[in-house]
């Protein structure tokens, strides 16, 4: 959509870092990319608008273009009568009932009672560690004997 070259791109940067300064370039280029961001957003949301309206006067066209072939088709055959069984109308008719297909491996059946849980036990809550005593500067602190 641009073109801008890179000289033409260091031209731009030089030029900012001069008027802006470099302490407050970075809150320059923060609201730059928020304001590029919203921009972005915006263009999106138009986008999709007219998408979305393009879509819809498609759908109307071929709506008509449908109605005026059924009723050219409807005109050629005046005698046939419109049912469900020729795919016109808007009569329901149900569907008939399912066959049940005979199950080749009988299904496990589950047992009628669970066992029940084992009840948790309580875990007794960790101890806190010992208090340490802080050596004086320059000894060592006490060393436990091992078992």
């Amino acid at each position: 959509m641009f073109d801008v070259d890179a000289s033409e791109f260091l031209v731009v940067v030089v030029v900012a870092i001069i008027a802006i300064g470099p302490k407050d370039m970075p809150r320059a280029l923060r609201t730059a990319g928020r304001f590029i961001g919203k921009m972005r957003k915006i263009s999106g949301h138009f986008r999709s608008g007219l998408e979305t309206m393009i879509r819809e006067a498609e759908m109307e066209e071929m709506e008509k273009k449908w109605q005026e072939q059924n009723r050219k088709v409807m005109e050629e055959h005046p005698g046939v009568e419109i049912t469900a069984a020729n795919g016109g109308g808007a009569e329901m008719v149900p569907l008939p009932p399912p066959s049940e297909p005979e199950p080749s491996e009988p299904e496990p059946s589950e047992p009628e009672s669970a066992p029940a849980p084992e009840p948790e036990t309580e875990k007794p809550a960790p101890k806190p560690p010992a208090a340490r005593k802080k050596a004086a500067p320059g000894k060592a602190p006490p060393q436990k004997a091992k078992p």
